[in-house]
């Protein structure tokens, strides 16, 4: 190996040589070679004495690394056995406590089926909107994987005893409440029981988690404000049975002005020919009662007849000394006085009539029309969503209803005119005929 490093050295060193051979004679160059070569030998003999020194050392860590590795492997070895062994004895713990259980899973999957019951039953609670957690403990009880621990069975019976304490009592709580208008605030709400709840100004409903104040309030709110108000043992205060069933079906109900836009063109025709039929009524029986009050009036003093009633107007065709020589003329002059009053006082009714003949007519056209709308709906829909045939059938049934509503009174209305009208004519008859016998007797008028 040395000889290997000289000759390396003396090749690096021949290009040193060749610049300096002009200037060094043989022997100094000889002399640089060896002192240059035991320079290089000295360096080597170090080098080899730290490699020795290094592979001692080097052979120490072999030695101590091996050593550890031996004792990882022991250390290893240990270990799988005292798995095996743990692993044995749990198997023999799981069986020994399985035989332990025995029907307790069979206990334990009775209550979490009696926890996710008693969450559905609870769904729509008025609790749920001052107990809001609870629903989640039922769930996470009805939903868990695991075995419930003895504080989970004790946390679910608490939790029935308190919902059974406060299903009896009524109380005045702070919770939130959606408005009508859709604004959400805190205040003060009357519970009674799982029954019914009460704001401020509204009956409150449980929806979605929240207590919502229906925009169709039913009567019945004096009646809580006389309830906080009194100090006696009983009072009496509105409960929904049906918790919350008969508010909501309440916002679901249609009102009149809903009704009257489900008869759509032909619904309004009708009302607006039932209101100036009810218009044209009101009149005619206004004025006949103003003429009914002449008429009697007149009938009080026949001796001086006038010509603001009927009565009078046909008085007056005699005169003050009728001519009763001629008495066909005389009766023919009082039958044509009274024929000129019968139009005035029977104005009117054939419009009555007309309308009330018609009305009925214009539900049934309603009613037709509805029935196309529905057919419509059930070509396009092919019947699978009563929904969209709601609208049809909606128009002609309420049509039918108004034609008839408008008929009904219309019809009252004409005979009760007719029968003032009728009424007011035989009077004017009787009077007028009873006049001609008093002239023919020769007595004087009376009362």
């Amino acid at each position: 190996m040395s000889r290997r490093v000289v000759a390396v050295l003396a090749l690096s060193l021949l290009p040193a040589l060749a610049a300096v051979a002009e200037t060094l004679s043989p022997d100094q160059l000889l002399q640089r070679i060896r002192s240059e070569r035991a320079a290089e030998a000295s360096a080597m003999q170090q080098r080899e004495q730290a490699f020795l020194a290094k592979r001692s050392e080097q052979a120490q860590l072999l030695a101590s690394a091996r050593s550890a590795l031996n004792a990882q492997k022991a250390e290893s070895e240990r270990l799988k056995a005292e798995f095996d062994r743990q692993e044995a004895e749990l198997a023999e713990q799981e069986k020994l406590l399985a035989q332990r259980v025995g029907h307790l899973g069979e206990l334990f999957g009775v209550v979490r089926q009696s926890a996710g019951d008693v969450a559905g039953q609870w769904q729509d609670s008025l609790l749920n909107a001052q107990y809001p957690e609870r629903l989640k403990r039922l769930k996470a009880l009805a939903e868990s994987r695991s075995l419930p621990s003895a504080d989970d069975l004790d946390s679910y019976w608490m939790l029935l005893l308190e919902d059974l304490a406060a299903s009896g009592r009524i109380e005045r709580v702070t919770l939130p409440v959606v408005n009508a208008d859709g604004s959400r605030q805190e205040q003060q709400v009357l519970r009674v029981g799982t029954f019914g709840a009460y704001g401020e100004d509204a009956f409150l409903r449980y929806d979605a988690g929240q207590l919502v104040a229906p925009p169709r309030q039913p009567s019945g709110l004096g009646q809580v404000e006389d309830y906080l108000s009194s100090t006696e043992a009983l009072a009496t205060l509105p409960v929904d049975p049906s918790r919350g069933s008969l508010l909501a079906q309440l916002q679901q109900q249609p009102t009149l002005w809903d009704r009257l836009q489900q008869g759509g063109l032909v619904g309004w025709v009708i009302v607006v020919l039932g209101g100036l039929g009810l218009l044209l009524a009101l009149w005619r029986m206004v004025y006949l009662a103003r003429v009914g009050s002449g008429v009697k009036a007149q009938m009080h003093d026949l001796s001086a007849p006038r010509d603001d009633n009927p009565l009078g107007r046909v008085i007056g065709v005699l005169g003050a000394k009728p001519q009763l020589a001629d008495l066909e003329t005389l009766e023919l002059k009082l039958d044509e006085a009274i024929l000129q009053e019968t139009p005035p006082l029977e104005k009117g009714q054939g419009l009555l009539k007309l309308l009330a003949a018609v009305a009925p007519l214009l539900g049934l056209l309603g009613t037709v029309t509805g029935m196309i709308v529905t057919f419509q709906a059930i070509t396009q829909s092919g019947g699978g969503d009563s929904r969209l045939m709601a609208d049809g059938i909606s128009q002609a049934l309420v049509t039918t209803v108004l034609g008839l509503v408008v008929a009904i009174p219309l019809l009252f209305l004409h005979s009760l005119l007719a029968s003032r009208s009728k009424g007011l004519i035989q009077v004017l008859e009787q009077q007028s005929a009873g006049l001609i016998a008093l002239h023919l007797s020769g007595a004087s008028r009376r009362d």
